[in-house]
């Protein structure tokens, strides 16, 4: 059984037994403290700059009081050249891996997410360069 739910601009599906979240906190670098929960993903719509990619939706909030999603697409084309890289495709762990990666790269150079990270896209150059420094191969 699919549950879907609107947030914002976003439709996303997950499997009814994935309704529990667990909210999660990360210090960023500009001295906010965030917290933030993975709604789910999914592919990118066919419109969107992105696709084809997988979008990663996170509900973040810094203050408590708004929570808003932020999106990190993983394009096809930056999966495609790790898996020739490394002779292998990312699996569904390392993809995630990579997205909250890049979420928390953001939460560390932005100082307003809010209005500067909503939308936040993995190259291939620093998909492989993140993916290595937690030894994956």
């Amino acid at each position: 059984m699919m549950a879907c739910a609107i947030r914002g601009v976003h439709n996303v599906c997950m499997s009814a037994e994935k309704t529990v979240r667990r909210m999660k906190t990360y210090a960023g670098a500009q001295g906010y403290v965030y917290q933030y929960y993975f709604v789910g993903q999914r592919a990118a719509l066919a419109n969107d700059p992105e696709a084809p990619a997988t979008e990663f939706v996170f509900d973040i909030t810094s203050d408590r009081k708004l929570t808003y999603a932020v999106s990190v697409f993983l394009p096809a084309k930056a999966a495609t050249a790790w898996a020739s890289a490394h002779g292998r495709p990312l699996t569904e762990p390392e993809q995630y891996a990579a997205a909250k990666l890049r979420l928390f790269r953001a939460f560390d150079e932005l100082e307003d997410v809010q209005a500067k990270g909503r939308r936040l896209t993995i190259d291939a150059h620093w998909l492989h360069e993140s993916l290595s420094q937690l030894g994956l191969e």
